[in-house]
């Protein structure tokens, strides 16, 4: 399994549906169905989110090489 980082490409909002994508190997846009699938059940779906968009480390930008 992927480390669990928020990526710098494919992100909406913050990058936690990405990252929890790359991390179980299905799509982005998959996750994004699923957490809005989820928003319908009574829970603390928005306060989770929030939460991993604190934690979540952003992925590390590639190292810029001079030439």
């Amino acid at each position: 399994m992927a480390a669990l980082v928020r990526p710098r490409e494919g992100r909406m909002i913050g990058g936690v549906c990405a990252a929890l994508a790359q991390r179980f190997g299905t799509s982005a846009g998959t996750m994004r169905v699923i957490f809005l699938a989820s928003c319908l059940l009574p829970g603390p779906q928005f306060v989770v989110y929030l939460a991993l968009w604190a934690l979540l480390p952003s992925e590390k930008s590639p190292a810029a090489t001079a030439w």
